[in-house]
């Protein structure tokens, strides 16, 4: 079996393969608060791509978590932090979700053969997931408006690396040569190395910094979001947990 890592959605078209599982990652912060608010107790997380379409949901009562330019939107119950989704307001819960770049990379990926969300927090979840399911992998990175960025790809080199290391699988390219290869030169020091990175200049522009280290720290949130369609309308719902 293959791993590739897809540095940016505007590249996911090359990528595509309808029968491999797409691992979309976002870890500041979408998939990462996901990671968290399914530990808390969420029943299901339905990502829509647009700010209007949380909102038309918010108008019938939803709950709503919604970000924007990494700020939360106004009309919205929670932001994209995943301090924001404890049990005592989320557990049992359904939520509408939509952010700048993670919501738009799952609905990218919908076509494959599984779609599951993943971060540090899940790192060694999604990696049995996927040797459970034994089929090539793509890790879509969300990257900042289509553009690459370090965060997602060192994950991507994380879970190439958790999965080569069993000896299942293989690099499907160089593009999963390079991210293994970023995790396996700075994962020592990680904070330190996305310091000077600009996703770390929105938060701290913005005093949301706090989360940095919980997205950072591996498996402290033992699950793993699952894409389904359920009534024409796309649900994350927690499929494992280990």
């Amino acid at each position: 079996m293959k791993i590739d890592v897809c540095f940016s959605p505007a590249l996911y078209p090359v990528y595509h393969n309808p029968e491999a599982i797409v691992v979309v990652v976002d870890v500041f912060r979408a998939t990462t608060t996901m990671a968290a608010a399914f530990k808390n107790g969420v029943r299901s997380i339905r990502p829509v791509a647009t700010v209007e379409e949380a909102q038309e949901y918010k108008a019938k009562g939803w709950l709503v978590g919604a970000e924007r330019n990494v700020k939360r939107c106004d009309f919205a119950d929670f932001g994209n932090s995943p301090f924001d989704y404890t049990a005592e307001k989320v557990a049992g819960k359904d939520i509408i979700f939509t952010t700048t770049n993670g919501t738009r990379a799952i609905t990218i990926a919908k076509e494959a053969y599984r779609v599951v969300t993943g971060a540090f927090v899940n790192l060694q979840a999604v990696a049995d997931y996927c040797l459970f399911h034994a089929r090539d992998v793509v890790v879509l990175c969300s990257g900042w408006q289509d553009k690459v960025n370090v965060e997602d790809t060192l994950f991507g080199g994380a879970l190439a690396d958790v999965l080569i290391n069993t000896g299942k699988y293989e690099s499907a390219s160089d593009a999963a040569l390079i991210a293994r290869d970023m995790w396996t030169n700075n994962k020592e020091n990680l904070i330190a190395y996305l310091d000077p990175t600009d996703h770390i200049a929105r938060l701290k522009a913005n005093h949301l910094e706090d989360a940095v280290p919980y997205c950072l720290t591996p498996d402290s949130a033992i699950v793993v979001p699952e894409l389904s369609i359920e009534e024409g309308t796309l649900v994350l719902r927690k499929v494992i947990t280990i």
